[in-house]
């Protein structure tokens, strides 16, 4: 029995359990639905097996020696990763202006922070992806027990995986991949190539661009290491059973034949409207992500214009705006997007 099955099961047991309020009691009465399938670990339920089993289903998807649920984000990911393949005193190798999950990690492991710098595309104004010839350098001078990169960037930059892998291994270092806005990766050959099967640790967020809840995501391991007892370490004991079921039928969509054709025909029709917007200039490598610079106007004010227009941008900058898309992007978004930017 699926984790999506154990939630739809009906009982006529009645249970002096947790959660209190036994799927009917709705203080917030807009989330009733969400209250009826709040369960815990009772007999009655026993969510535990169907949980291991939907994991384990998804480590055999994405071809991993495990796969773990996570319902506290990519943060979570990283900090359990860190703590699985280091011991205090280790020196982890990690951007200096990256995500504050991977300093935190680096803290709680009692590990050493070697900081490392990324070279910026001027042109956009972010930062561009990492590479053998960047890291190297941090590798001869330091015993550096873990690296930690980006890929891609939050702007859409994605890095050699592979080449970065082959570096670490040949200095004897634990590769983790923060791939928090891939999730996309595994699901289209349209896509960059995913770090799922080819780094240690790798860390996607499903609410990102995969279409998840948030802070649903998920932790791979393609090493010898099994980060379980990490994740215990620094999880509740009382999980969201409703959020673990969004984690696998969310995988399940993906990997369907609908969700691989969902996830193409978006990247066709962003290729499309990149094609219908000749004097704006796009960048990265992730189709994805419509990181937007004009020769008209900066990127703060192309992003107050657009705000203007009722279209609001993820993030920006003095040169450019980035736009995110996922499998939420209709062509309604998408049109609408396309006729703002026409009228600029």
């Amino acid at each position: 029995m699926s984790l999506i099955e154990v939630l739809r099961k009906k009982t006529n047991n009645t249970l002096f359990t947790t959660p209190s309020h036994s799927g009917r009691f709705f203080i917030f009465k807009k989330f009733q639905q969400f209250y009826k399938y709040d369960i815990s670990e009772t007999d009655t339920h026993a969510p535990e097996e169907a949980l291991k089993r939907a994991e384990k289903r998804a480590s055999l998807i994405y071809g991993t020696n495990h796969t773990y649920f996570l319902t506290n984000g990519s943060s979570s990911g990283i900090i359990a990763s860190v703590l699985s393949c280091t011991t205090p005193g280790d020196k982890v190798l990690i951007h200096e202006d990256a995500h504050i999950s991977h300093f935190n990690a680096v803290k709680l492991a009692g590990c050493i922070p070697v900081l490392y710098k990324l070279p910026v595309d001027k042109n956009f104004g972010v930062y561009r992806e990492n590479s053998v010839e960047n890291i190297e350098p941090y590798l001869k001078k330091e015993k550096i027990k873990v690296v930690i990169i980006t890929s891609p960037t939050y702007e859409g930059f994605v890095s050699n995986i592979k080449e970065i892998k082959t570096l670490c291994e040949r200095y004897n270092a634990y590769l983790i991949t923060d791939e928090a806005h891939g999730a996309l990766y595994p699901f289209s050959e349209l896509l960059p190539e995913s770090a799922v099967k080819i780094s240690d640790f790798t860390i996607q967020s499903l609410h990102k661009t995969a279409g998840g809840l948030n802070p649903t995501a998920l932790l791979h391991s393609s090493c010898k290491i099994d980060p379980i007892d990490a994740i215990n370490m620094i999880s509740t004991t009382s999980p969201s059973y409703p959020l673990l079921a969004t984690i696998e039928a969310n995988i399940n969509f993906l990997n369907s034949k609908k969700g691989k054709y969902k996830i193409n025909n978006l990247i066709e029709k962003l290729n499309k409207l990149k094609k219908t917007s000749p004097y704006l200039e796009f960048g990265g490598n992730d189709p994805t992500k419509l990181l937007i610079k004009s020769n008209k106007m900066a990127g703060n004010l192309l992003s107050e214009t657009l705000y203007k227009y009722g279209i609001e941008d993820e993030r920006n900058n003095n040169e450019s705006v980035l736009l995110l898309c996922g499998v939420g992007t209709n062509s309604k978004k998408l049109i609408r997007l396309q006729k703002v930017l026409k009228k600029m």
